[in-house]
């Protein structure tokens, strides 16, 4: 599997990479994310690592990533080190031509694997799967980002 998305966001771009390149706040727009536990000091610095707890096909799996690649408010590339399956992350931002409200932001989400069950499903459905799970993530950080814009509120969870 190889799936990338993109979209566009009304906010600037260090408010989109600091947001979306936090794992603390996969939670908050990650569908499968429910835990983050850091090995460490928690920076997102190449090097570092972290545990995401996740929920999918209904099972809870930990999977202990490191940050691989970083150009701050550029990139951000992770890779699945200890877990149920190879992945890597890769988070891209840019400038987009402002609009009415101001400054925009594109973003494109890129999750490169092979889990061992696409071996036996269609691995087409699989795509199209994950491409519309990773659409519903880029839709929720659109409203956190929107959250964080309004003063940081959040909402309880």
């Amino acid at each position: 599997m190889d799936v990338t998305v993109r979209t566009v966001y009304e906010a600037p771009r260090a408010l989109v990479a600091a947001v979306a390149g936090d794992p603390a706040n996969a939670i908050r727009w990650s569908g499968n994310v429910h835990h983050v536990r850091w090995h460490g000091e928690p920076r997102i610095v190449e090097g570092a690592c972290f545990d995401l707890l996740t929920r999918a096909l209904g099972r809870e799996m930990t999977s202990t990533y490191r940050v691989v690649d970083l150009v701050p408010q550029e990139r951000l590339v992770t890779r699945v080190e200890q877990g149920p399956y190879p992945l890597e992350v890769t988070m891209t931002w840019w400038d987009e031509e402002p609009g009415a409200s101001g400054p925009r932001t594109g973003m494109a989400l890129r999750r490169a694997g092979r889990a061992p069950t696409m071996a036996t499903l269609g691995s087409g459905a699989v795509t199209l799967g994950m491409r519309r799970a990773m659409r519903r993530d880029l839709e929720r950080l659109r409203l956190v980002l929107r959250q964080e814009a309004d003063g940081g509120s959040r909402p309880g969870r």
